[in-house]
């Protein structure tokens, strides 16, 4: 059939040249008070047919009897033709009342379906005009406690989770501009001035050459931890079997020659722990739990690493010495490029992510983590994953 072609009548009204339907025209449905108007007038209707026919029933039984006196004027042969002659009165009446109590019955469903229906409608128009923009506002319920007031409760924390999520998002993407602005300038910077300078020498060049290059490193850094985050936040893909004992005597080993360097005593005990997961990112959650108890410490300070399983439980604890962390701030060390009393400089090389990526770690993969800090000074992060099931 060509475009120019008449529709068919088995054809379906709503299409396009293009071939994707049309949305249904509003006057097509059939809304939900109309179903339910429907569903009260049914089985109402339904009984009073089935009355009908028992009465209707009991009537040609009462018409068909035999006649209680013989030699009665018309006799039991002209019995039958009066019964159906007088039955049919009958049946147009109880039909006629059908039809009325037909009537009433879908006017009564429609008021009561209108009115139980008012809040989901309310509701249904909130929602509507609530955007990314103005995810402030709640649907906010009020009356008898009822499955709608149930449903619109639930949508109101649905809104106040994106409402967090937004949030979050647009501080996250404005803190990572920033962080990566700043061994973007200082890169240019280093290279201008080298480049200016009429009496650089081969010395001074490649001194510059080698700060750009550390730039480079911390930019890299940077956006291989933003990369990690993201990939935690998205969830696991799959899960395998893994030996946090294994995993985490590996991290700890390769960063020996880093303790060393700060001053910090490093002890540690691998006791049999299995979970499953991902493997690279429980390695990089170890990694940053470690990091950061190496990093954030003292000279002659300490850092204690351990594994063990604890019932139907694998745990991971790292303990570490350092500065005071008043408890008002240490919810806020574990989002994004955040740091002890706010500073926003890097000094010992950081980025404020290390915590934040051990959290949407953990997330992932359905992990327990407590934090406590020392009032001694430092921070003792425990995370306790679900151990292996067998067979």
């Amino acid at each position: 059939m060509d475009a120019a072609s008449p529709p068919m009548p088995g054809d379906s009204p709503a299409r396009t040249t293009a071939g994707a339907p049309h949305p249904v025209p509003d006057q097509a449905r059939v809304t939900i008070r109309t179903r339910l108007a429907w569903l009260y007038a049914g089985p109402f209707m339904a009984a009073m047919a089935v009355s009908l026919l028992l009465v209707l029933g009991l009537f040609q039984v009462r018409q068909a009897s035999p006649a209680p006196a013989p030699g009665r004027v018309g006799g039991s042969g002209g019995s039958g033709g009066g019964g159906a002659a007088s039955a049919i009165p009958v049946v147009v009446d109880v039909v006629a009342g059908l039809l009325v109590l037909l009537t009433v019955a879908l006017g009564l469903g429609w008021l009561v379906a209108g009115r139980l229906l008012r809040p989901l409608r309310e509701m249904t128009e909130t929602a509507r005009r609530i955007s990314a923009h103005d995810l402030h506002r709640r649907l906010a319920a009020t009356g008898r406690d009822d499955e709608l007031k149930a449903l619109a409760d639930t949508l109101d924390a649905l809104f106040a989770r994106l409402e967090a999520a937004f949030a979050a998002q647009r501080d996250f993407v404005a803190n990572a501009a920033h962080e990566l602005r700043t061994p973007l300038t200082a890169t240019r910077t280093v290279l201008q001035v080298a480049l200016a300078d009429p009496d650089a020498t081969a010395d001074t060049l490649r001194e510059a050459g080698r700060a750009a290059l550390a730039l480079g490193d911390d930019q890299r850094r940077l956006i291989e931890s933003l990369l990690t985050l993201a990939e935690s936040q998205r969830g696991l893909d799959h899960r395998e079997p893994v030996d946090l004992a294994a995993l985490t005597e590996e991290v700890v080993y390769a960063r020996r020659d880093t303790a060393e360097r700060a001053s910090v005593i490093l002890t540690h005990r691998f006791d049999a722990a299995v979970t499953t997961g991902d493997p690279d990112l429980l390695r990089s959650l170890v990694g940053n739990l470690v990091d950061n108890a190496l990093r954030h410490n003292v000279p002659g300070g300490y850092a204690e690493v351990l594994t063990e399983s604890i019932g139907d439980r694998a745990r991971i604890r790292v303990r570490n010495g350092g500065p005071v962390i008043p408890p008002d701030e240490l919810e806020r060390l574990f989002l994004p490029f955040q740091r002890l009393h706010g500073r926003r400089g890097r000094p010992d090389g950081s980025h404020g992510l290390g915590l934040a990526i051990v959290q949407a770690i953990c997330s992932a993969h359905g992990a327990e983590l407590r934090p406590r800090a020392s009032a001694e000074g430092g921070l003792e992060i425990t995370v306790e994953f679900r151990t292996t099931r067998r067979g």
